[in-house]
Order: structure tokens, then sequence, then C-alpha cells
């Protein structure tokens, strides 16, 4: 990975295109320090600095992909995840309306206007988020047990409150704007590039939290410990990530005037790890809904009390089984929606393909399927178990649920680096294309 770097440095365009990149990242962690007008900065740094680990609780996802943003409460306060939950509500609603169905099989510019519809839905929800955030600041529930936490906005004006929900959607525009610009002119994959981004930005502050909460040589021994066990993740998971089901497809010759085509052999390759880090994501946020309910209701009945003893804490017994059980649901229910084999199945009938010793059209549908079933099995218990690990394994640390070795993070950061390295390695290969002689 390193080599692949340093050979990007030395090729001229593709180093415009690194710095270029990293200019960009140097603007929105800028961005990201820059507090909301109307927002007390002095409030927000007491209740930040007398917060115990683990207090972020609900918002600590958002926390996390806005790079600690959110509750420092800056004017990129929502970060990537209003786009992020655009893009998923767009990916579901193609399955689902047959007018996106139509565009996304468009090719190219269908794919450009359910990019546009994107755009839009993010502002919306980035309205949305927005007028949430300044409600749960306002009530002091952003920093629960915080003396001062009622005082995060001083100022509780309409004026105040529009200006605010203004300039963290207008954030969030121009986070959309930066990704894209790094897309087009950078190296690529803008969107996962700032969500890599804002989830590293944590891992100093997180490590160094450990080794001041242990007790072991001044913390160095707990420091030390889930390093070594933080790496030994990321070697999993990458291991995890590559891998995948190669299924042989051969493709019969044809005559078309006095050409003939076909007659290659090629595979279709199933990952693993097909649904990525979106199982994750829709477990994590579903088990938010109770709690939020609770948070925001203040009932004291007793469902209310036993919605807090157990879907509050993240190391309840229950919390665990019901969070383990919802990313192996998602993990099929996505793949399924993102996956169609009957669709995969029928083009390659069309183009006179064919699986070795399987007849083509329904039977190729079934087969697929069939190999589907059988490798998601060990990819969302995978799943449920990486995600798992802050909780269970690394709870005598002081880690959470979101500590950057676990779960969606190490996810997120493994998926991206790879994609990044893949990327950075097919524009230096279009560069320094060698040939037959070396």
């Amino acid at each position: 990975m390193l080599s692949a770097f340093t050979r990007a440095f030395k090729t001229p365009d593709l180093r415009k295109k690194l710095l270029f990149t990293l200019g960009i990242v140097v603007l929105y962690r800028l961005g990201a320090q820059i507090p909301v007008p109307g927002i007390s900065y002095q409030n927000v740094q007491f209740c930040l600095d007398n917060q115990q680990s683990g207090d972020a609780g609900l918002l600590g996802l958002v926390n996390m992909f806005s790079g600690g943003a959110l509750l420092q409460v800056t004017i990129f306060a929502l970060g990537i995840m209003p786009y992020i939950t655009a893009s998923i509500i767009l990916q579901l609603l193609v399955v689902v309306i047959p007018r996106l169905e139509a565009l996304k099989k468009e090719g190219q510019a269908g794919q450009a206007k359910i990019t546009q519809y994107t755009r839009y839905l993010t502002v919306a929800l980035a309205v949305l988020q927005a007028t949430g955030l300044v409600a749960t600041a306002r009530s002091g529930s952003l920093f629960q047990g915080c003396p001062v936490g009622d005082q995060i906005v001083p100022d509780d004006s309409v004026y105040t409150t529009i200006t605010m929900v203004v300039t963290m959607t207008a954030g969030t525009a121009l986070i959309m704007w930066l990704g894209e610009l790094v897309t087009d002119r950078g190296i690529g994959n803008g969107m996962s590039i700032l969500m890599f981004i804002s989830i590293a930005a944590g891992f100093p502050g997180a490590l160094w939290a450990i080794k001041q909460q242990g007790d072991l040589a001044d913390g160095w021994i707990e420091f030390g410990t889930v390093v070594v066990v933080g790496l030994a993740m990321v070697g999993l998971v990458v291991f995890v990530e590559q891998a995948q089901r190669r299924i042989p497809v051969q493709y019969a010759k044809r005559m078309i005037g006095r050409r003939s085509y076909g007659g290659t052999s090629t595979y279709i390759p199933l990952k693993v790890n097909q649904a990525g880090v979106i199982p994750v994501i829709f477990a994590s946020s579903l088990l938010y809904i109770p709690a939020l309910i609770v948070q925001f209701s203040g009932s004291t009945a007793g469902w209310a009390d036993w919605v807090r003893d157990n879907f509050t804490d993240q190391g309840a017994p229950i919390y665990v089984a019901v969070y383990f059980l919802l990313i192996v649901f998602f993990a099929f229910f996505y793949v399924a929606i993102s996956f169609n084999p009957e669709e995969v199945a029928d083009n390659m009938k069309k183009y006179g393909g064919f699986i070795p010793g399987i007849r083509a059209g329904r039977p190729t549908a079934e087969y697929l399927s069939y190999v589907l079933n059988r490798i998601t099995w060990p990819g969302s218990i995978y799943l449920g178990l990486i995600a798992l690990v802050p909780t269970v394994a690394l709870a005598g640390f002081g880690a959470n649920e979101n500590f950057p070795f676990g779960g969606t993070s190490i996810l997120i950061i493994v998926g991206v680096g790879l994609e990044t390295v893949k990327q950075i390695e097919s524009q230096l290969q279009q560069r320094n294309y060698e040939g037959f002689l070396r």
C-alpha cells in the first residue's frame, strides 16, 4: 500500500490529485471545528471536558460519522450522515418504485438522475436532523448530566433557531460538494474518503482515553493490548473483506456478420460480506428508537424502566442478543435487495453465458440464490461478532460502542482503505503500462 502511494507521488498528475484531495480534507476538518452561530462555545467545552466515556449514548454513531463535530455543535455537525441515509433510502426505493428501477437500467444518464434525487433528499434530511439537533441541544439532552447542558443555546428566539438550522444544512450541502470534488478532480471515491477521515479523526483521542483510564503501568499495558487487538482485528477484517466465491461463467461463441464473439471464460465474484457495513448501521439505528422514545417522553412507567435497563446499556444481555440478530437479519435483507439472481441469470442467458453444469435461465437463478444464501450466513455472523467486540471483549479497557477498533468504524476504515488503494493502483497501471516487454 505504501509503495502505491510512493509511486503515485512520483507521477505528476496523480500527485496533483493527491494534493488536491489532501487540501479538501484540511478544509473539511477545519469546518468541523467552527461552532454554529448561537451556540455557547464555553458551555459546550465545559460539558465535553466533564463528559464520561459512553455518555454520547444515542448520538454516538452520528458523532462518530461527523468526526466529533456533532457534540461540538459545529457547522459540519451533521457530517456525511444525511447523505449516507439518503443513499440507502434511494437504494431501497429503486427496488420498490418501477420508475427508479427504469432509471437505474438507463446507464449513466439514469444514474445521474438518481444522484440528483439523492442530493435533494440529503438536503431535506439535513433540515430535519438539524432541527432535531437544535431541539436536543436546547432541552439539555445533548449532554445529559451536565450542569450547564440546558444552556448550550442561550437564545431561544425563532431567528436564532432558523439561523442554526440553515447553517448546519448549508454545511451538509458543502460537505456533499466537497465529496463530489474529490470524486471528479481528486483520487475518486470522495464521500467514502470524507467518511474515512471523520472516523479516523477520533482514533488518537479514543486511544489516549483508554491509556488514561488504565491502571497497569500507568495505562500503557491497556494501551498496548488494545493496539495489538486492534491490529489483529484489522488483519481479520481485511482477510474476510477480500474473501469471495467465484462462480465460473462460460460464454458460447456467436457469429455476428463475419466476426466471432464470445468463447471466453469469466466468473461472478460473490463476496462473503456482500452487504458491507449497511446491516450494522441499520441495526444500530433501529435499536436507538426505543431509547429515543423513552428519553423524549420522560416516562417513569414500568415499560420505560425496562427499556432503560435493556436498550440503553450496550452491555445488557438482551441488547447484545437483539443487536446480533438484527445484524444477521439485515445482512440477508440487504443482500436480497442489492443482488437479484434472476436479473443476473437473464443477462447471462441474453449474451449466451452459462455456468458449467447448470442450465441457463431459472436453474441458474436458483443456483445463484443457493450459493448466495450459503456464503451470507458466515458473512452475517462475522459482521455481528465484529460489531460486538467493543461491547464484549474490550469492555474491561473502558471502550464503548464508539471505540475506533470495533464495529462500524473498523469496517468502514478497512473497506474505504482497500478501495482507495485499488483505485490508485489502477490509475498507476494506466499511466505506467509496460505491455509484454519488461
